[in-house]
Protein backbone atom coordinates (compact mmCIF):
# COMPACT_ATOMS: atom_id res chain seq x y z
CA UNK A 1 0.00 0.00 0.00
CA UNK A 2 1.19 3.45 -0.96
CA UNK A 3 1.55 5.75 2.02
CA UNK A 4 2.68 8.82 0.61
CA UNK A 5 -0.41 10.36 0.63
CA UNK A 6 -1.25 9.69 3.60
CA UNK A 7 1.91 10.74 5.21
CA UNK A 8 1.57 14.00 3.18
CA UNK A 9 -1.58 15.04 4.57
CA UNK A 10 -0.47 14.41 7.99
CA UNK A 11 2.89 16.37 7.22
CA UNK A 12 0.19 19.37 6.10
CA UNK A 13 -1.81 19.15 9.31
CA UNK A 14 1.44 19.55 11.10
CA UNK A 15 2.25 22.49 9.08
CA UNK A 16 -1.13 23.83 9.85
CA UNK A 17 -1.21 23.46 13.63
CA UNK A 18 2.30 24.77 13.82
CA UNK A 19 1.88 28.05 11.91
CA UNK A 20 -1.64 28.14 14.01
CA UNK A 21 0.72 28.08 17.21
CA UNK A 22 3.40 30.85 15.94
CA UNK A 23 -0.42 33.02 15.22
CA UNK A 24 -1.07 32.35 18.77
CA UNK A 25 2.61 33.47 20.18
CA UNK A 26 2.55 36.43 17.98
CA UNK A 27 -0.58 37.76 18.63
CA UNK A 28 0.23 38.00 22.27
CA UNK A 29 3.61 39.27 21.85
CA UNK A 30 2.24 42.16 20.21
CA UNK A 31 0.48 42.69 23.05
CA UNK A 32 3.90 43.34 24.72
CA UNK A 33 5.78 45.38 22.31
CA UNK A 34 2.70 47.82 22.33
CA UNK A 35 3.68 48.78 26.27
CA UNK A 36 7.08 49.51 25.08
CA UNK A 37 8.59 52.99 25.65
CA UNK A 38 11.59 54.36 25.16
CA UNK A 39 12.56 55.11 28.88
CA UNK A 40 11.71 51.38 29.29
CA UNK A 41 14.88 50.30 27.12
CA UNK A 42 17.33 50.35 29.75
CA UNK A 43 15.49 48.36 32.42
CA UNK A 44 16.80 45.01 32.88
CA UNK A 45 14.96 41.95 32.09
CA UNK A 46 14.33 38.19 33.08
CA UNK A 47 16.69 37.24 30.97
CA UNK A 48 19.85 38.04 33.45
CA UNK A 49 22.37 40.13 32.26
CA UNK A 50 20.27 41.51 29.63
CA UNK A 51 18.75 45.30 29.09
CA UNK A 52 15.22 45.63 27.36
CA UNK A 53 17.03 46.58 24.66
CA UNK A 54 19.16 43.84 24.37
CA UNK A 55 16.18 41.58 24.77
CA UNK A 56 14.66 43.27 21.82
CA UNK A 57 17.95 43.23 19.30
CA UNK A 58 17.40 39.42 20.08
CA UNK A 59 13.63 38.96 19.23
CA UNK A 60 14.53 41.19 16.22
CA UNK A 61 16.96 38.34 15.37
CA UNK A 62 14.97 35.26 16.42
CA UNK A 63 11.75 36.74 14.10
CA UNK A 64 14.27 37.25 11.45
CA UNK A 65 15.47 33.93 11.29
CA UNK A 66 12.03 32.69 10.85
CA UNK A 67 11.49 34.80 8.07
CA UNK A 68 14.72 33.13 6.66
CA UNK A 69 13.13 29.26 7.71
CA UNK A 70 10.33 30.26 6.19
CA UNK A 71 11.72 31.33 2.56
CA UNK A 72 14.88 29.88 2.00
CA UNK A 73 14.70 27.15 4.16
CA UNK A 74 18.06 27.83 5.77
CA UNK A 75 19.12 29.60 9.27
CA UNK A 76 21.82 31.84 9.18
CA UNK A 77 23.40 33.83 12.42
CA UNK A 78 22.46 37.06 12.08
CA UNK A 79 23.37 40.41 14.42
CA UNK A 80 21.04 43.47 14.46
CA UNK A 81 19.33 46.48 15.86
CA UNK A 82 16.40 47.37 16.34
CA UNK A 83 12.97 48.93 17.62
CA UNK A 84 9.64 48.08 19.31
CA UNK A 85 7.60 49.47 16.32
CA UNK A 86 10.40 47.00 13.84
CA UNK A 87 9.89 44.57 15.57
CA UNK A 88 5.87 44.44 15.28
CA UNK A 89 6.29 44.92 11.58
CA UNK A 90 8.83 42.23 11.35
CA UNK A 91 6.32 39.85 13.67
CA UNK A 92 3.45 40.26 10.81
CA UNK A 93 5.84 39.86 8.44
CA UNK A 94 6.63 36.56 10.01
CA UNK A 95 2.97 35.71 10.54
CA UNK A 96 2.68 36.50 6.60
CA UNK A 97 5.16 34.10 5.19
CA UNK A 98 4.66 31.75 7.31
CA UNK A 99 0.90 31.91 6.61
CA UNK A 100 1.70 31.56 2.75
CA UNK A 101 3.78 28.04 3.06
CA UNK A 102 1.62 25.52 1.57
CA UNK A 103 3.65 22.34 2.17
CA UNK A 104 6.12 21.35 4.59
CA UNK A 105 9.65 21.87 4.13
CA UNK A 106 13.35 20.82 5.59
CA UNK A 107 15.02 23.73 7.29
CA UNK A 108 18.47 23.40 7.79
CA UNK A 109 20.66 24.88 10.89
CA UNK A 110 24.04 24.50 10.35
CA UNK A 111 24.29 20.71 10.06
CA UNK A 112 21.01 19.98 11.68
CA UNK A 113 17.69 19.62 9.88
CA UNK A 114 14.22 20.16 10.99
CA UNK A 115 10.76 20.17 9.70
CA UNK A 116 9.10 23.38 9.24
CA UNK A 117 6.14 22.33 11.92
CA UNK A 118 9.30 21.72 14.77
CA UNK A 119 10.43 25.34 13.42
CA UNK A 120 7.45 27.10 13.57
CA UNK A 121 6.96 25.36 17.21
CA UNK A 122 10.04 26.45 18.60
CA UNK A 123 9.92 29.74 17.12
CA UNK A 124 6.64 30.04 19.03
CA UNK A 125 8.09 29.53 22.36
CA UNK A 126 10.66 31.97 21.43
CA UNK A 127 8.51 34.65 21.25
CA UNK A 128 6.24 33.69 23.44
CA UNK A 129 8.35 33.72 26.30
CA UNK A 130 10.50 36.82 25.11
CA UNK A 131 7.30 38.73 24.92
CA UNK A 132 6.52 37.34 28.78
CA UNK A 133 10.13 39.14 29.09
CA UNK A 134 9.42 41.94 27.73
CA UNK A 135 6.20 43.45 29.31
CA UNK A 136 7.96 42.17 32.81
CA UNK A 137 10.70 44.69 31.85
CA UNK A 138 7.93 47.32 31.42
CA UNK A 139 6.49 46.68 34.71
CA UNK A 140 3.27 45.34 33.28
CA UNK A 141 1.56 42.13 34.20
CA UNK A 142 0.35 40.41 31.13
CA UNK A 143 0.21 36.24 31.55
CA UNK A 144 0.79 34.02 28.44
CA UNK A 145 -2.96 32.62 27.86
CA UNK A 146 -3.18 29.09 29.69
CA UNK A 147 -4.30 27.19 26.53
CA UNK A 148 -1.18 28.38 25.02
CA UNK A 149 1.31 28.17 28.04
CA UNK A 150 -0.01 24.53 28.71
CA UNK A 151 0.69 23.39 24.30
CA UNK A 152 3.93 25.82 24.74
CA UNK A 153 4.83 23.80 27.68
CA UNK A 154 4.49 20.24 25.96
CA UNK A 155 6.74 21.51 23.10
CA UNK A 156 9.55 23.17 25.36
CA UNK A 157 9.85 19.41 27.29
CA UNK A 158 10.67 18.02 24.47
CA UNK A 159 12.76 20.65 22.46
CA UNK A 160 14.93 22.31 24.86
CA UNK A 161 17.12 19.64 26.61
CA UNK A 162 21.01 20.20 28.72
CA UNK A 163 22.40 20.78 25.53
CA UNK A 164 20.62 23.74 25.49
CA UNK A 165 21.76 25.40 28.85
CA UNK A 166 23.39 27.15 29.75
CA UNK A 167 24.18 28.78 26.20
CA UNK A 168 20.23 29.12 25.32
CA UNK A 169 18.72 28.79 28.97
CA UNK A 170 19.81 29.35 32.57
CA UNK A 171 18.97 26.30 34.53
CA UNK A 172 15.35 25.69 35.49
CA UNK A 173 13.87 26.90 38.42
CA UNK A 174 11.70 24.61 41.03
CA UNK A 175 7.87 26.00 41.49
CA UNK A 176 5.38 24.30 43.20
CA UNK A 177 3.52 21.44 41.26
CA UNK A 178 0.04 23.07 41.29
CA UNK A 179 1.74 26.24 39.83
CA UNK A 180 0.02 27.41 36.55
CA UNK A 181 1.34 26.39 32.95
CA UNK A 182 2.71 29.23 32.24
CA UNK A 183 4.85 28.95 35.70
CA UNK A 184 6.19 25.63 34.95
CA UNK A 185 7.03 27.05 30.83
CA UNK A 186 8.71 30.09 32.61
CA UNK A 187 10.58 27.92 34.83
CA UNK A 188 11.75 25.32 32.95
CA UNK A 189 13.06 27.82 30.48
CA UNK A 190 15.29 29.99 33.64
CA UNK A 191 12.81 32.15 34.75
CA UNK A 192 11.31 33.10 38.11
CA UNK A 193 7.93 33.25 37.46
CA UNK A 194 7.28 35.87 40.27
CA UNK A 195 10.23 38.08 38.53
CA UNK A 196 7.45 41.10 37.92
CA UNK A 197 6.40 41.08 41.56
CA UNK A 198 9.99 41.44 42.75
CA UNK A 199 11.63 43.80 40.12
Amino acid sequence: MNAGPDLAADSNRALTAGVALLERAIDYALGSLRIVTPNALCRPTPCSGWTLRHLLEHMHDSLQTLNEAATTHHIPAQTTHTTALALRDDALEVLGRWAALLTDRTVSIGDRHLTSPMVAAVGAIEISVHAWDVAGACGEHHPIPPLLAEELLDLALLFVTRADRPQRFAPPVRVPECAPAQDHLLAYLGRHPDWFVHN
